[in-house]
């Protein structure tokens, strides 16, 4: 039985494809995935992303137990601000990307993907259970509880202005959601109830996320959908959801992240903080800083005309295989095809040529530097 969000009966309305997605039953497109990734390329799209988890670990020990779990740093997160982070396994390997906002001095939310909620929540209770202070800090689950937008596009702004007219109440102070910076969360009031808007995104665009009880979520969806006519607002699907992240080279879990691979890996060693003392997988990930690793994510665009290249098609270069593809599309904002791969390292540099093999034929492609699309300043 797949899972269902609270704005299934919206999407049904709105006319939204269905799709099974991770296990939930979740909108893939509206009107076609190409004027969805247009519309939050110009002006605003708004996705459904309440399959996602939502934890709070709360209290005295709360910092020291992420700083031991995750890779990133939580002492530089002031009370109001995120910071993208991962948590790995023993050997480096990727449990999660995810996401962790500083709410109050000892409170801290970490947004989950939906695929890895129950492993996540296995994880951190594991991890809890050998942590020295456990006594001094609670892990609580809220994703049945929570649901969530994200409303992404360069017009968004001026739209969360008119959704929260009040200044916020906690969090990062503003008078109004335009003014918070990149990584921010505040909280706000609407209808009476106290929501979280942060301004993150996945789509490479400005951009913010609203996380609601669940209770609350279709009143939210339905007062943006409104609002928005006037920013030329449409309802959007995992599929520009998918276009929008791969042209921004922003990885998925599943695709360019999982257990067997690490950030060092991945590209995203920026994320790994080496030196805020031990967490896990630390060892693993500090050896691969320093000697290299067997596998690096290139990104490529395809040089000849060809069908758009899709994960786990195989990646030639010298005549043999040597590697495959993980997430792949035609790049709507492009017209190309587009994708991630990972190859050795010694075939990682930025203009190297590959031969994505499609359908039985291989055809020319080339290594290029991330992000893919980037919005002229």
């Amino acid at each position: 039985m797949l899972k269902r969000t609270p704005l299934f009966a919206a999407h049904q309305r709105a006319g939204g494809k269905l799709i099974e997605f991770g296990g939930w039953e979740m909108p893939v497109q509206y009107s076609t995935i190409t004027d969805e990734h247009l519309c939050v390329r110009r002006a605003a799209g708004i996705f459904d992303i309440s399959h996602m988890g939502e934890v709070i670990v709360r209290g005295p020990a709360a910092e020291a137990f992420l700083n031991a779990t995750l890779t990133n740093d939580v002492r530089k997160l002031v009370v109001g601000l995120g910071q993208y982070t991962l948590m790995c396994n023993e050997q480096g390997g990727v449990i999660d990307d995810l996401y962790a906002y500083r709410l109050g001095t000892e409170e801290y939310l970490l947004i989950i993907n939906a695929s890895r909620i129950e492993p996540d929540v296995a994880w951190l209770e594991q991890r809890l259970a050998a942590f020295p202070r456990q006594a001094e800090l609670t892990l609580a689950n809220l994703s049945d509880h929570s649901a969530a937008v994200a409303v992404q596009g360069p017009k968004t702004p001026g739209l969360l202005d008119l959704l929260f007219p009040e200044a916020s109440t906690g969090g990062t102070l503003v008078a109004k959601p335009s003014e918070l910076k990149k990584n921010q969360i505040a909280q706000f009031n609407f209808a009476g109830q106290v929501v979280c808007v942060a301004r993150t995104g996945y789509s490479g665009e400005d951009g913010f996320e609203v996380i609601t009880p669940a209770t609350l979520i279709e009143a939210v969806w339905d007062a943006t959908l409104k609002l928005g006519h006037q920013f030329c607002l449409q309802p959007c699907g995992l599929g520009a959801r998918d276009t929008l992240r791969t042209e921004a080279c922003y990885p998925l879990y599943g695709h360019e992240l999982d257990e067997a691979t690490t950030p060092i890996e991945a590209g995203v060693g920026f994320f790994v903080a080496l030196d805020k003392g031990e967490f896990v997988g630390r060892s693993v990930l500090a050896e691969q800083k320093a000697g290299g690793t067997k596998k690096k994510l290139v990104a490529f665009k395809m040089t000849d005309k060809a069908p758009p290249p899709r994960p786990h098609y195989p990646i030639w270069a010298g005549g043999s295989v040597v590697g495959e593809v993980v997430s792949g599309t035609q790049s709507p904002s492009l017209n190309n095809g587009i994708g991630m791969g990972y190859v050795p390292p010694q075939l990682a540099e930025v203009g190297g040529k590959l031969e994505i093999e499609i359908r039985g034929r291989r055809f020319a492609a080339e290594i290029v530097k991330k992000p893919i699309y980037k919005r002229a300043a």
